[in-house]
């Protein structure tokens, strides 16, 4: 079983992927957030350096419509060593949705299937796909799937939603089974996996799944790849979750954001952003999130984490 990070904007740039890989069980795979200028942005450039991401194999993932901006960025990447990407055909955001980019696209197969046929025609790198059930109406689905039948993946990531779900209901696990039972592409599950038990029902309902893609479970439990490998019959034995460790690790991202980014306030932004997900491992942590998320200096904010892990247990 491979475990992948999902591509999380905002959230799992390089220096969160840093901190968490000296930290925590490693994943197979870590996803960059999204690229989407046709040339990267300084921003993007940092993300994807080899220098920023040693000791991980690291997949860019691109969002955007335009074959001509597609190629011109997988040229871009190639530079940097880069022989796999990904596209983002899951993003459910309006703004995104509304430019025909990210979900927005599945709602134009004929466009979409246009798009394909000129990447995989000129690339020369592998592709890979992560996407959503279609926009409106999982009728959608059995269309979309035709289409991506057509060219060679490197691999399709299914989260198994569509559009207008966001991340609300419960996976539409019935058309992930149409594709686990007749797609000719190498499959990766996405979605909801918080727990062991999520990820043994999984396995138990589709046995031959070789590839999960975590998302939210990670960002709240850092040590969920390694209890799921440990509930892989051919897995290891996990470390036990361990409050001190977690602790460095939130105090190493801090100092990691406070060295690239200028700024408290936009330091604190990344910070509680991650807190969101994090402070849902702790007894209590009503009062600690609500000091978290009124800090607007960083010697604020390190109190208020520190009285939380002070004060409250891990209940992983």
């Amino acid at each position: 079983m491979q475990f992948y990070l999902a591509p999380m904007e905002g959230l799992t740039g390089y220096v969160y992927r840093n901190a968490y890989h000296k930290y925590f069980p490693a994943a197979d795979r870590y996803f960059t957030p999204f690229i989407t200028n046709k040339k990267m942005s300084s921003r993007e450039r940092n993300d994807i350096l080899p220098e920023h991401n040693e000791g991980m194999t690291v997949i860019p993932q691109i969002l955007t419509n335009q074959a001509e901006d597609f190629l011109s960025l997988t040229k871009e990447l190639r530079e940097y060593g880069y022989d796999t990407v990904n596209l983002n055909l899951g993003c459910p955001s309006g703004t995104v949705v509304a430019k025909r980019r990210g979900s927005g696209l599945l709602a134009w197969p004929n466009t979409l299937d246009a798009f394909l046929d000129e990447i995989f025609s000129s690339c020369d790198c592998r592709i890979s796909i992560k996407t959503r059930l279609g926009t409106t109406d999982t009728d959608e689905w059995e269309d979309l799937l035709t289409v991506y039948d057509k060219y060679p993946l490197e691999e399709l990531i299914i989260h198994p939603r569509i559009q207008k779900d966001f991340y609300k209901y419960t996976p539409r696990m019935e058309c992930y089974r149409t594709a686990y039972e007749t797609s000719r592409c190498s499959l990766c599950y996405n979605g909801d996996i918080f727990s062991p038990d999520d990820f043994q029902n999984l396995c138990r309902e589709f046995p031959d799944t070789e590839k999960v893609m975590l998302g939210r479970g990670v960002l709240q439990n850092p040590w969920l790849i390694g209890m799921l490998r440990s509930a892989d019959p051919a897995g290891g034995e996990a470390s036990a979750p361990d409050k001190e460790l977690l602790h460095a690790f939130c105090e190493d991202l801090c100092a990691g954001y406070a060295r690239v980014i200028s700024g408290d306030k936009n330091v604190l932004f990344k910070l509680k952003a991650l807190w969101i997900y994090l402070g849902m491992s702790f007894t209590n942590p009503q009062k600690y999130l609500k000091k978290i998320k009124k800090a607007n200096r960083l010697a604020e904010y390190e109190d208020a984490v520190d009285a939380l892990f002070r004060e409250q247990e891990l209940i992983l």
